[in-house]
């Protein structure tokens, strides 16, 4: 009797966290390089198995995967997120500084601690100390370190990734991918964070950059309003049978109490 009410419990905690996800993929629908989040569900012992194995053979996440329509998920934990890889679409803005990746990798910035994060957001901008930043004010990462552009009046960074100020080439943006970007952790907008999952980021290659445009997010609004009813519609049906269990054991209880 109790394991109904631990199902339907679970299955509404389940619901409520993909809720969690879905807001937080509209909210940032029209962020720059935000990269969306999907529910990687599992069974109470698959995730015990999980955690206790090393991360190998871990499956592709590159699309979203819908479950059917009122499907409650009895019975399943919301063990962790993993990020939509599929790319965004492509604005201009001719902002000689803004740059997109067309294909796969990550831009590479890095925070006043040091610590380097990773991006798909390329709107960048010189700022007063003359440095080339993102939009967080993170210093953007060439081969080298940080860029300067120092006093250069004239700077823009063309298609294959090199930064020019004043007609001479400076630095090459570093530009790195990862084995399995989907685990890659969510910081903030549209920044990221290495993951043991993910793998060790590596030297992306020979990546095309598309000049003065910005990637947008990849989130599909009308995808992300289809989860939202689902999960809506799957949190009423768990917190129904969670209801429905309760009676009965009442009257269960209400039995056997007379009978005694």
């Amino acid at each position: 009797m109790y394991r109904g009410i631990y199902a339907g419990a679970s299955a509404m905690l389940v619901q409520e966290k993909a809720l969690d996800v879905v807001a937080n993929n509209l909210a940032n629908a029209d962020s720059a390089g935000f990269r969306g989040r999907i529910n990687v569900n599992k069974s109470f012992p698959q995730l015990l198995v999980s955690r206790i194995e090393s991360a190998q053979n871990i499956p592709d996440l590159s699309t979203p995967k819908v479950a059917p329509l009122g499907d409650a998920a009895l019975n399943v934990v919301l063990s962790e997120t993993a990020m939509m890889t599929r790319r965004g679409p492509i604005q201009v803005t001719d902002n000689p500084l803004d740059v997109a990746i067309d294909g796969e990798g990550f831009f590479v910035v890095q925070d006043a601690a040091g610590n380097a994060f990773y991006t798909r957001a390329g709107h960048f901008s010189k700022n007063a100390a003359g440095e080339l930043v993102n939009g967080d004010g993170m210093s953007v990462l060439g081969d080298g370190g940080p860029i300067a552009l120092g006093d250069a009046i004239s700077c823009f960074i063309d298609d294959q990734g090199q930064v020019v100020a004043d007609g001479e080439v400076i630095a090459q943006l570093q530009i790195v991918a990862f084995e399995r970007p989907a685990y890659l952790r969510q910081v903030g907008r549209s920044l990221l964070a290495a993951t043991p999952q993910a793998g060790l980021p590596q030297p992306a290659g020979a990546v095309r950059l598309v000049r003065g445009a910005l990637e947008r997010a990849n989130v599909n609004v009308v995808e992300e309003m289809t989860a939202m009813v689902e999960a809506n519609r799957a949190y009423e049906m768990a917190a129904r049978s969670v209801t429905i269990q309760d009676e009965a054991t009442g009257r269960l209880i209400s039995t056997f109490s007379r009978v005694g």
